[in-house]
């Protein structure tokens, strides 16, 4: 604090000094114009001189004091706000927002400042109750699989477990296994996509044939719940994007349909052209949704209907979301509940453009 004080003593008698002497040199300046038009004796200028010295002293601390009043208004006492503010947003209070300085001139641009700040911080509070949310969530994800291969782990370890059962249970371990894999690997992809760590490489390729490719990678899977699989793909459709990426979309896509579709449904897959997009619905006779689940559907961790929430981690869908969103593309989803789910993707292509 003293070292504080000090500063503060040393810029005021810096300034002070520094008005003296502007104001001493302007009324010097204007002595020696005035004086040498006139002719006027030595003995009569030497008092005179002395009386001036001494009203550039009164007049150097009025001014230096009206400064010093001035800046404690306009500057230092908006400094201190906004620096008061800025100490309590470090400490983590995001709901801190920063009240205007009653407006004068000096102060319009400190209240600009304050906006932006107040600003900021409304946004970092938002940031910091998603990552609460995010960590709260993850934690309950991760704990939920670990749990459940730590139980079963323990009932494998019975030296007179029945076969039957002991596959059962390493069954069960193994999907538990996979399943925690598939959270992590979702989860970096996630985080890579929105720090904008991946970027996607725009190339022209065969939507149709991906498509078809993407759905034989779940054949295994329709076919143990007996599932029909209907398609109506149109030929050699023509994109420009990330391949890659959009493999992400469909693979997600196609993977709920199947795992949300009771044995004996259906799932249809359809891509047609129109108006320049190519429109790609992924059609399930699954549970469905209500319109207000569907609302929320794409954000992370979000699962409406939690009877199903061991079928997924909520990251699949919010992943599809964003690769859609940085590819330039669009997706809805229509559902009812009992009757299943529609959700379509818009990309933009040539339609008159064939590999």
């Amino acid at each position: 604090m003293n070292g504080k004080r000090l500063e503060k003593i040393g810029l005021a008698v810096l300034r002070f000094f520094n008005f003296f002497a502007l104001i001493a040199f302007v009324v010097t300046c204007s002595f020696l114009l005035f004086l040498r038009s006139m002719d006027i004796e030595r003995d009569i200028l030497e008092p005179k001189a002395k009386i001036t010295f001494l009203n550039i002293l009164l007049l150097t601390f009025i001014l230096w004091f009206a400064d010093l009043i001035r800046r404690k208004i306009t500057v230092e006492r908006p400094l201190r706000r906004i620096i008061e503010g800025l100490d309590k947003i470090t400490n983590g209070d995001f709901k801190e927002q920063i009240p205007n300085i009653r407006e004068l001139t000096d102060t319009k641009e400190f209240n600009i400042i304050i906006n932006r700040i107040n600003k900021m911080t409304a946004e970092l509070s938002g940031v910091e109750t998603l990552r609460n949310d995010f960590i709260a969530n993850v934690s309950h994800e991760l704990k939920t699989p670990l749990a459940a291969i730590n139980n079963y782990g323990t009932l494998l370890q019975s030296p007179d477990l029945p076969e039957k059962e002991r596959v059962e249970y390493a069954k069960a371990v193994t999907e538990n296994s996979r399943r925690l894999a598939n959270l992590i690997t979702n989860i970096l992809k996630l985080n890579k996509l929105e720090n904008q760590q991946i970027y996607p490489k725009a190339e022209k390729y065969n939507l149709s044939e991906q498509l078809c490719e993407c759905l034989l990678g779940f054949e295994n899977a329709w076919e143990k719940k007996n599932l029909e699989i209907n398609t109506d793909i149109e030929d050699d459709v023509t994109i420009s994007a990330d391949s890659e990426l959009l493999s992400l979309v469909w693979n997600n896509l196609f993977s709920n349909a199947v795992k949300f579709t009771e044995d004996g449904g259906c799932v249809s897959v359809m891509l047609k052209i129109e108006n320049g997009y190519a429109v790609v619905s992924v059609t399930d006779t699954g549970c469905g949704m209500s319109a207000e689940t569907g609302k929320h559907i794409f954000e992370k961790f979000y699962q409406g209907d939690t009877s199903h929430a061991s079928k997924g981690n909520g990251l699949g869908l919010a992943l599809v979301k964003r690769v859609v969103d940085i590819t330039g593309g669009e997706i809805s989803v229509h559902s009812e509940i009992g009757k299943g789910s529609t959700f379509t993707v818009k990309l933009r292509c040539d339609e008159n453009e064939k590999i």
